[in-house]
């Protein structure tokens, strides 16, 4: 995971650092996205994207209920589409969020084997796009940025719904002002028996 670029404009640059101090994100005290977020790897082992669209739904109807924020439409998609650059670098694109439409699009099928993803990974993404969405309806962040605090946001989140110990992140800047996760720092400073 890698940090936006800081942009350039002082408008947005206040965005982002908004973005970037805000680490924590309030959680329910009960257990409402733990069970949905276990009718979604239920849903999962369906295989097909009609029960894994119904579930998430569930989801994000309960999250944004305890948020205070509309509710965003979902849309889950079969294999991932590559996204390929002119470098000759090739990526899958698991989620994405549209703020126009508040619609949240995820694909539960690896781009190349066409195997269902991990419970995790999908989580994962699910709680990504749905921190998008509170950037926008609940920070008042209008731009939402991958920054530090993104990122920590959206793993509080994970966490919750896993019920896993959440991880402190380590970061190390790049030499263009980006941050990324310094891995070998945040597993050890996370052993295994705390959710590591």
């Amino acid at each position: 995971m890698i940090t936006d670029p800081i942009p350039r404009s002082y408008a947005l640059r206040w965005y982002y650092q908004r973005s970037d101090e805000i680490t924590d994100l309030p959680l329910p005290e009960d257990d409402r996205l733990v069970v949905c977020a276990r009718q979604i790897e239920a849903a999962l082992q369906t295989g097909h994207t009609g029960p894994v669209r119904a579930a998430c739904a569930a989801f994000l109807e309960r999250a944004s209920e305890f948020y205070k924020v509309p509710t965003p439409t979902v849309r889950v998609l079969a294999a991932r589409p590559l996204i390929v650059w002119e470098s000759g670098g090739v990526a899958e694109l698991f989620g994405d969020y549209d703020p126009s439409k508040k619609l949240i699009r995820l694909w539960m099928r690896t781009a190349m084997r066409k195997q269902v993803t991990s419970f995790g990974t999908f989580l994962s993404t699910l709680c990504h796009e749905f921190c998008h969405h509170l950037d926008r309806e609940l920070l008042r962040l209008p731009p939402t940025y991958h920054t530090r605090g993104f990122y920590e946001r959206t793993a509080a989140l994970y966490h919750h719904c896993r019920q896993t110990p959440r991880k402190r992140l380590y970061w190390k800047m790049l030499p263009s002002g980006r941050f990324v996760i310094d891995w070998v720092k945040t597993r050890a400073g996370n052993p295994p028996d705390a959710g590591g």
